[in-house]
C-alpha cells in the first residue's frame, strides 16, 4: 500500500522556475486566511492551483511565521486515507499551523469530510486546498483561480502584433520566459508576436499547457507550434510529460461519479463556451437526462474555465477536451455521434435566430449572438460532418450579415467555397448568391462572375426571386467599388424591383435602398433628401449606416462639411459597432474628402492609410487621394498614410 507519510513534508515545495500573475488571488488568499480555517483554490488541470498555494504559504511563512504542513494527495497511495490522517493527527495535534491539502479531487467525495475531521480534531490548524471540486465542507471559502491574461484576437488576422502590444500580458511573459529557457537564442519580436499570441489564446492561458508548448521552442518556432496544435491538439498536448500532457485531467475523470464521467464527455462536443441550458439541449439525453446533466454540471463547474455575464458561461480547457473528446469516440455510434447531432441542431436553430434579431432590427443582438456562438457554428458548418455540405451551406447562408455586414468576409468566404465544393450539382442558389457577394465584396469581381452566372441559373431554376434581386445588388456593390455609381444605381433600383416583400433571408428592403441611396449621392443628390439631425431612419441600422453615408456626401456637395461630419460619425459609430469594414472604408474615404476640402492634407492621408486596410483590393483609388497626390510631396503622402495604415481606427477618428 506504501506509507503516505512519505506525501507529508514540513515544507513549502521550492519553486523551480519564475512565478508570474495571481496577485489578485496571493493577496485575497492571504487575507481570508487570517480569519478562515478553510481556504479552496479552484479551478481546472494546469492552472496553477499548485504554484500558487506554495507562493501563499511561503507569504504567510514570511509575514506571520506560520508553521506548515503540506500534503500531496496526488500521489496518495489507494486507500491511504485512514493511515493518512493518523499521520496528520499526530503531527498536528495542539500546534497552530497551516495545513496545505494539494490535489483534494483525488480523495474524491471522501475529501470534505477529512477536511471536517482535522478542523475538528486540530482547532490550531488552518487549510489551504487545491482540488478541481469543491469540498462540500461547511464555511470553506473558494477563490476560483482563472487563466494567465490573454492578448484578445486583433480584428485584421493578417495585421502584425507589436511587441508593446502583447508583452505585458501574464500568459506572453510566461511563455517568453520559459521558451528562453529552453532556447536561450528565443527572443519576442513583431514577426513571432502575433503567433505567440495566438498561441496563448489556443492554450487558454493555462500555465501547464503554455509551459509544456514553450518547452518545445528549441523544436519549433511559435507559428510552428500554433500549427502543430491546431492541426493535431491531443499529439500536441501528449507530447508532453506529466500534468501539463493532462495527467491531472484524467486523473480527475477516473475519480468523477459516472453522471460526472459522461458529462465530462459530452462537454467535449462544444468548441467554445455554454450554458447551463445548452447543456442540457445537447448532453442532456439517455442515461444522463436533462435535469442529471444540469446537476453534474454544477459538480463539475471547479474543473471548467468560466466566462462572467448571465447566464454563466462554462468551456472545456483544449486539454482537457481532447482527451474528453478521445473517450467519447470509443463508443462509435453511441453518446458521441448522438451529441454531435444535437450539437448541431442547436447550431442550426441559432443561426436562425441570429438572422431573425437581425431582420428585426436588433443588430447589435444579433451580432453579439453569433461571435458568441462562432466556435460551435464553425463546427456545424464542417461539410465533411454528419449533416453534410447541404447543412453547413444552410448555417453559413443564415450568418450572411456576419460576413459582410459585420465584416467576416474571408472567412464566410472560406466556409462557403469549401461546402460548395463538396456538393453535388446542382448548387444551391442561396449559397452561390451569398459566394458570389463575398468574393466581389473582397475585390475579385473577375472571380465572382462564374458564380454570379451559376447563381443566377440556379435562382431561376428554384424560383428564387430575392436571389435574383440579390444578384443585381452583388453587381451594383462592384459598380459602386469601381467609382461607377451611374452603373450601380440601375443594378440597385433592378434590385429592389425584383426583391419580395419579406425575402425571408438575406439583406431587406431598407438595405437596397440605402445601396441605392449611396449612389444617388453620386449620380443625382437632388434626389436624396438631407435630414437636418439625426433623422428617424430605417430600423435596419446597417442600411442607417449606408444612408448616413449617403447623406454625408451631399452635405459636402452642398458645401456644410460640419453637418457632413456629423452625419459621417453617426454612421462611424454604427459601423464600427457592427465590425463593417467596408462600411467604414467608405465613410473613413469621404471623412479624408472633408479634411482634404479644408487643406488638412496629412491628416487626410493618415486617414486613406487606416482605409486602405479594409477597402477591396480591385477598387478605383479613392476621390481624396487623387487629390492628395496633385497636391502633397509624393514622400510626405507617403509617411502619412503609412503612419495612418499602423494606427488604430478609433484613434485616429478621436483625434481633433
Amino acid at each position: 500500500m506504501g506509507d503516505p507519510g512519505t506525501n507529508v513534508r514540513e515544507a513549502v515545495p521550492a519553486e523551480l522556475s519564475s512565478f508570474i500573475g495571481r496577485e489578485r488571488e496571493l493577496t485575497r488568499a492571504t487575507a481570508l486566511l487570517a480569519t478562515e480555517r478553510l481556504v479552496m483554490l479552484t479551478g481546472p488541470a494546469g492552472i496553477g492551483k499548485t504554484r500558487l498555494a506554495g507562493r501563499i504559504a511561503s507569504a504567510l511563512v514570511r509575514s506571520r511565521g506560520c508553521d506548515i504542513v503540506w500534503v500531496d494527495l496526488a500521489g496518495l497511495p489507494r486507500g491511504g486515507g485512514d493511515p493518512l490522517e493518523a499521520e496528520l493527527l499526530r503531527r498536528l495535534g495542539g500546534r497552530a499551523a497551516l495545513l496545505v491539502l494539494d490535489g483534494c479531487e483525488s480523495l474524491g467525495g471522501r475529501a470534505g469530510p477529512f477536511a471536517a475531521r482535522l478542523l475538528a480534531r486540530c482547532p490550531g490548524v488552518r487549510i489551504l486546498a487545491t482540488s478541481q471540486r469543491l469540498l462540500g465542507t461547511e464555511g470553506e471559502k473558494r477563490i476560483p483561480v482563472p487563466p494567465l491574461s490573454v492578448p484578445a484576437a486583433a480584428p485584421d488576422p493578417a495585421r502584425r502584433h507589436p511587441v508593446p502590444e502583447v508583452a505585458g500580458y501574464e500568459s506572453v511573459r510566461l511563455y517568453e520566459e520559459r521558451a528562453r529557457g529552453a532556447d536561450p537564442s528565443f527572443v519576442l519580436t513583431d514577426r513571432n508576436a502575433g503567433a505567440v499570441a495566438a498561441l496563448c489564446r489556443a492554450l487558454d492561458g493555462i500555465p501547464g499547457a503554455l509551459e509544456l508548448a514553450a518547452g518545445r521552442a528549441h523544436r519549433y518556432a511559435p507559428a510552428e507550434a500554433l500549427r502543430r496544435l491546431t492541426a493535431d491538439p491531443l499529439g500536441f498536448l501528449e507530447g508532453g510529460a506529466g500534468r501539463a500532457g493532462g495527467a491531472d485531467a484524467l486523473r480527475f475523470h477516473r475519480l468523477s461519479t459516472p453522471e460526472e464521467r459522461l458529462l465530462w464527455e459530452r462537454l467535449s462536443v462544444f468548441a467554445g463556451s455554454f450554458d447551463r441550458a445548452a447543456v442540457a439541449e445537447v448532453c442532456g439525453f439517455g442515461a444522463l437526462g436533462p435535469g442529471a446533466a444540469g446537476e453534474a454540471l454544477r459538480s463539475l463547474a471547479p474543473a471548467l474555465l468560466t466566462e462572467g455575464g448571465a447566464p454563466v458561461r462554462y468551456r472545456l480547457p483544449l486539454s482537457v477536451r481532447v482527451h474528453a473528446a478521445r473517450s467519447l469516440a470509443r463508443d462509435p455510434g453511441g453518446d458521441g455521434e448522438t451529441a454531435a447531432r444535437r450539437h448541431r441542431a442547436r447550431c442550426r436553430v441559432t443561426a436562425e435566430r441570429a438572422a431573425g434579431l437581425w431582420r428585426s432590427g436588433a443588430q447589435r443582438e444579433a451580432r453579439a449572438l453569433a461571435v458568441r456562438e462562432l466556435p460551435e457554428l464553425r463546427l456545424a458548418m464542417d461539410p465533411l460532418a454528419a449533416a453534410g455540405p447541404g447543412g453547413a451551406l444552410e448555417i453559413a447562408v443564415s450568418l450572411w450579415f456576419l460576413w459582410a455586414p459585420c465584416g467576416l468576409l474571408a472567412e464566410g468566404r472560406r466556409h462557403l467555397e469549401r461546402a460548395l465544393a463538396l456538393h453535388p450539382a446542382p448548387r444551391p442558389a442561396r449559397a452561390l448568391w451569398l459566394a458570389a457577394w463575398l468574393v466581389a465584396s473582397s475585390g475579385e469581381p473577375e472571380a465572382a462572375d462564374p458564380l454570379l452566372v451559376e447563381a443566377w441559373s440556379a435562382a431561376v431554376q428554384e424560383g428564387e426571386d430575392a436571389c435574383l434581386a440579390y444578384l443585381a445588388h452583388t453587381r451594383g456593390v462592384v459598380a459602386l467599388w469601381k467609382d461607377r455609381p451611374w452603373e450601380a444605381a440601375a443594378e440597385f433600383r433592378e434590385a429592389l424591383e425584383q426583391l419580395p416583400e419579406e425575402p425571408g433571408f438575406g439583406p431587406g428592403p431598407d438595405a437596397l435602398r440605402a445601396a441605392l441611396t449611396m449612389a444617388l449621392a453620386h449620380t443625382d443628390p437632388a434626389s436624396v433628401p438631407v435630414e437636418e439631425g439625426p433623422p428617424d431612419g430605417p430600423v435596419d441600422l446597417w442600411a442607417r449606416s449606408r444612408t448616413g453615408y449617403a447623406h454625408a456626401a451631399v452635405q459636402r456637395r452642398e458645401g456644410r462639411p460640419a453637418l457632413a461630419r456629423t452625419e459621417l460619425k453617426r454612421a462611424l459609430e454604427i459601423q464600427l459597432a457592427l465590425g463593417d469594414r467596408l462600411g467604414l472604408a467608405l465613410s473613413v474615404e469621404l471623412l479624408a474628402e472633408l479634411e482634404a476640402d479644408t487643406g488638412r492634407y496629412e491628416e487626410s492621408a493618415r486617414l486613406l492609410g487606416a482605409a486602405s486596410r479594409s477597402r477591396p483590393g480591385g477598387a478605383a483609388a479613392p476621390r481624396a487621394e487623387r487629390i492628395l497626390r496633385l497636391r502633397m510631396d509624393p514622400g510626405a503622402f507617403r509617411a502619412a498614410h503609412a503612419e495612418g495604415a499602423r494606427t488604430p481606427l478609433r484613434e485616429l477618428l478621436a483625434q481633433p
